[in-house]
């Protein structure tokens, strides 16, 4: 089953890393870049192909983790005149810096996605790119493709422009801090707005049938020289700030449909029957289900911070298989184009720092936008697009839940026969005495294996660590 992200923030010891490097050769994960792309990299960042537009006047922010440097978008949120809103949104224009063709390219092709380790990442572009002159970090001139989306007073799109300008950052900031600012009432209109927004358009999106999950991340805290494992449930900002991104993709869908060349990100619709799974593990957490109530209104009455609720939002990831991604070309729409998630015609266009395709799907918007043809360059990457995201991703989620297991293992090495307590939160179907297990404290989720009889899915559990081993072995729990 899919697992959350865990994020490190203290120094792991030395059985972990040394587990994490491991796992980077096992995976063949790329390491240094060679000298011929590096070399290309410093050519671009000092003669970057800047745009005539000067957009530099609008006071645009990020929003990012903290220790974050490899920016993709910045924003700017004002309201119009007459009513509704103007929503700018700033992108990192990768494209100004990798010529085609070039070594920068082709290494980019062969990474696909920018990898998250606990300790480190491995990114998608050089460093001087990434996190320096392509990344959009305040009071720096930037080149990027500005989006400029306009809402009615009920937050839906009314109109939609990208086109190439010069930005620039005002100010870096996180998600906790946005958050206290807004409930403070502290914060300047521009800010202020994505709360009105980010709310508009999480209504539009359970008016359509759409869902996001905000399933809490697994983190790895320091205190004194020690290590503990603890839940982050997301701030409502955390939503606010995905909204202008999905507006954004939902919007670049769109602008391709219309041109009849593009590539969309599609996820099919769960079959009756993981849903019918779903609905039972709802009832074995003590979930209120009732069968009038959609699972898209269920999943929105949860709260992430609430043990119960968390084990099964993470369990509804499962509806969430499958995804991937559809070109079409000469108006020949794919069938079907929606993302069932999204509950409507979406594409990844908003992290070009960090995801290949999305580098793609920008210079196709704009050349809607434009009304010309998008360059040859885009255009015969299109067909091999699927297969390399599939492949980048394929070895994403296996870095991640290999990662999780990792740091599992490292942390709880010293506690083999500690007792927990847990929820069953997945039994397998085929072998109902193999499941997974979600524990409160520390914050856990592993395999339980009982040796025979089934497992009593959504029910609370006490378990027994049997093993964990950061170099050799998983972490493995066993009813007590």
């Amino acid at each position: 089953m899919p697992r959350r992200h865990i994020r490190v923030t203290g120094a792991a010891e030395a059985p972990l890393r040394a587990a994490l490097r491991a796992l980077r050769t096992e995976l063949g994960v790329p390491d240094e870049f060679p000298a011929d792309v590096l070399a290309e990299a410093e050519a671009a960042a000092k003669a970057p192909r800047l745009p005539g537009r000067d957009a530099t006047d609008l006071p645009m922010f990020t929003i990012d983790p903290p220790t974050s440097t490899d920016l993709d978008q910045a924003m700017h949120l004002a309201r119009r005149a007459g009513g509704g809103y103007r929503v700018h949104y700033a992108i990192a224009d990768v494209a100004a810096f990798v010529t085609p063709g070039g070594a920068l390219d082709a290494e980019a092709h062969r990474r696909v996605l920018t990898l998250y380790f606990p300790d480190g990442k491995v990114p998608l572009h050089p460093a001087v790119l990434s996190e320096g002159v392509a990344s959009l970090l305040p009071g720096e001139p930037r080149p990027a493709l500005l989006w400029r989306i306009d809402l009615d007073a009920d937050g839906r799109r009314v109109a939609t422009d990208v086109r190439r300008a010069l930005v620039r950052s005002r100010a870096k900031l996180d998600y906790a801090g946005v958050q206290r600012r807004i409930d403070a009432g502290t914060a300047e209109e521009p800010l202020a707005l994505l709360r009105e927004i980010g709310t508009l358009r999480e209504r539009l999106e359970g008016e359509r049938g759409g869902i996001s999950l905000n399933v809490p991340e697994q983190e790895v805290v320091e205190h004194d020289h020690t290590y503990s494992l603890a839940y982050r449930a997301p701030l409502p900002a955390d939503a606010w700030n995905a909204q202008i991104s999905l507006l954004t993709g939902m919007a670049a869908a769109d602008l391709m449909t219309a041109a009849g060349t593009g590539i969309l990100r599609t996820l099919p619709t769960a079959p009756d029957g993981a849903v019918a799974r779903l609905r039972r593990s709802a009832q074995a957490l003590g979930v209120d289900w009732p069968h009038h109530v959609s699972y898209a209104d269920v999943v929105r009455s949860l709260d992430p911070a609430e043990p119960r609720h968390a084990a099964f939002l993470q369990e509804c990831t499962t509806l969430l298989r499958g995804a991937g991604y559809t070109v079409f070309t000469d108006g020949d729409l794919p069938i079907p184009a929606m993302h069932a998630a999204v509950a409507d015609e979406y594409t990844h266009c908003t992290a070009p720092l960090r995801r290949l395709v999305d580098r793609y799907a920008g210079e196709l918007c704009v050349s809607a936008v434009a009304g010309q043809e998008p360059p040859e360059w885009a255009r015969a990457a299109l067909p091999a697009l699927p297969d390399e995201m599939a492949s980048g991703s394929r070895r994403a989620n296996t870095v991640e839940r290999e990662s999780v297991d990792i740091v599992e293992a490292a942390l709880l090495s010293g506690r083999i026969g500690e007792l927990f307590d847990a929820y069953v939160i997945d039994v397998k179907e085929r072998e109902p005495a193999v499941g997974t297990v979600h524990l409160e404290r520390p914050a856990v989720v592993a395999r339980i294996e009982s040796g025979e009889g089934r497992l009593p899915l959504g029910e609370w559990l006490r378990v027994r660590l049997t093993q964990a081993d950061p170099g050799r072995a998983k972490v493995l729990f066993a009813p007590a």
